[in-house]
């Protein structure tokens, strides 16, 4: 038996697709065929990537690469190609698996090699890349998961199976009781997110791990969700748990009805990835969803904090999982006690006891976390009031008239935002929106004035991490002169909007 499967998973453990299912022999028999090919390479212990669609075969190829001691580079399909050659130079990886062979001859994978797989398909670098590729140490790693973040080049943070299995162990713990049967994959598996709290929890139980197309969940291209799609799969697979990111809640909540029977077979959904809007919360609620907010990083392997049905509170991003450790620095971030030496790819070990969340917030007397803000995302007001920009646009989110908002102001005497209304929100539903949220905030956070966005902001645009985090650096740019004007005082710009002044 393979030594990661004897360790680490149920003997119940089930892979399925569509009409498919692969049990603990057949997926024992193709993770052994899997490793055979790995060491077949010139190269055998190089990193290996993986580029392609959601699939079982890609969990057989993550799981093969532990038991061949091989680093796996995940190539999310969300990047764009300059940020795969980023990735594919920067990591050392010398093979890929693809879907589509033109993937991997584009990329400069062109010898393949016999792989035991119907949907994926094993490739080596030509010389010519290979002498492109960087070689670094990865010795103990097992996995280099690189964000998108807020710049143009991704960021490689290396992870060792011990401190993804511990995770997935605690996260297993605490959702024993809820006795779930199928996990429904929602997000790529190159998220880690669903790697590691979807894939490896659910391998840790006995549920069956359901991993459809993504187009056949709702995820269609870069940043495109069909919330129908997704609440038929739900409903077609008898989902008990699932994973979500903030906007495809929200997308679901305006086309539900309450109690829709789509969704009767629901014992668990996390939602993470990005702050989470209390009103959107409480909204799922009413609408009968198991809803449980989560926190996490890469840095710390996914999943950090999270709400579970015996202790949830709306507003918190939950309690500690049992392996974390949480405190707060002097100026108020948060910071996690690190499990292993914190490692970016081609930098050396961080061997510091605490890793910098850049989050702000604070817990309260019964140890649930709460997130104000980021860190470097302060803004700081002419009239030196320090402000979380968060904290203004999770109401605006909340008010169910925005798909989208950021506030801006650093620097300003008020604070003004950036926004994107809901189709067939007119500009007198904006201002009854915002003089209610206006009246949740004191005067130095409240939103004076605002310019509605040309375009939603996606990652395909450059103005939204995969997640659905705004670039703030690159929306002030690209809004430059609309922003100037709404800190004018020329009333007659058309693209300045006072609160309170109808245009």
């Amino acid at each position: 038996m393979l030594n990661w499967l004897s360790k680490y998973s149920a003997d119940a453990i089930v892979l399925r697709q569509a009409d498919k299912t692969w049990g603990k022999e057949a997926i024992l028999q193709t993770v052994s065929a899997l490793v055979a090919s790995l060491r077949s390479r010139l190269e055998p212990y190089a990193p290996v990537g993986i580029l392609g669609d959601n699939h079982p075969e890609w969990l057989m190829i993550d799981w093969a690469c532990q038991e061949a001691g091989v680093a796996l580079i995940p190539l999310p399909t969300f990047f764009t190609p300059s940020q795969w050659v980023h990735t594919i130079r920067q990591s050392g990886m010398t093979s890929l698996f693809v879907q589509d062979p033109q993937h991997a001859k584009a990329l400069g994978f062109v010898f393949p090699i016999t792989a035991p797989s119907q949907s994926y398909h094993l490739f080596e670098a030509s010389q010519v890349l290979k002498d492109q590729i960087q070689k670094p140490d990865l010795l103990g790693i097992q996995k280099v998961t690189f964000t998108s973040g807020t710049t143009a080049e991704p960021k490689g943070v290396c992870l060792s199976a011990e401190q993804q299995w511990a995770v997935a162990q605690s996260l297993e713990q605490q959702l024993r009781t809820l006795g779930i049967e199928r996990h429904l994959t929602l997000l790529p598996l190159s998220v880690l997110l669903e790697n590691i709290a979807g894939a490896y929890t659910a391998a840790l139980s006995t549920a069956s791990n359901v991993v459809p197309a993504l187009q056949e969940v709702g995820l269609l291209g870069a940043s495109q969700f069909n919330p129908e799609l997704c609440l038929n799969a739900i409903e077609k697979y008898q989902a008990q748990s699932v994973i979500l990111l903030p906007q495809m809640l929200q997308a679901l909540l305006a086309v539900l009805k309450k109690n829709d029977p789509r969704l009767a077979s629901l014992r668990f959904m996390a939602v993470g990835g990005a702050k989470v809007p209390e009103a959107l919360l409480h909204a799922a609620q009413e609408m009968g969803l198991p809803i449980f907010e989560g926190y996490g990083l890469s840095e710390c392997c996914s999943v950090v904090t999270l709400n579970l049905p015996q202790a949830s509170r709306i507003g918190s991003i939950g309690q500690a999982l049992p392996h974390h450790q949480l405190t707060l620095a002097t100026d108020g971030e948060i910071l996690v006690k690190a499990t292993a030496p914190l490692r970016y790819l081609g930098q050396a070990e961080q061997d510091h006891e605490w890793i910098a969340t850049g989050d702000l917030g604070h817990q309260d007397a019964d140890g649930y976390w709460y997130i104000s803000g980021r860190k470097k995302n302060v803004l700081i007001t002419s009239f030196g009031r320090n402000v979380s920009p968060e904290w203004p646009e999770s109401i605006l989110l909340g008010s169910h008239c925005f798909a989208q908002a950021m506030v801006l102001g650093d620097g300003q005497p008020y604070l003004s935002a950036i926004l994107l209304p809901y189709p067939g929100i007119d500009g007198n539903s904006i201002e009854k929106a915002l003089e209610q949220v206006n009246a949740q905030l004191p005067d130095y956070a409240q939103i004076r004035a605002y310019c509605i966005a040309r375009e939603p902001f996606t990652l395909s645009n450059g103005l939204a991490t995969a997640n659905g985090r705004p670039k703030r650096a690159a929306i002030l740019q690209s809004y430059a002169t609309q922003i100037q004007a709404l800190y004018t005082q020329d009333l007659n710009t058309s693209q300045l909007n006072l609160v309170g002044e109808n245009s």
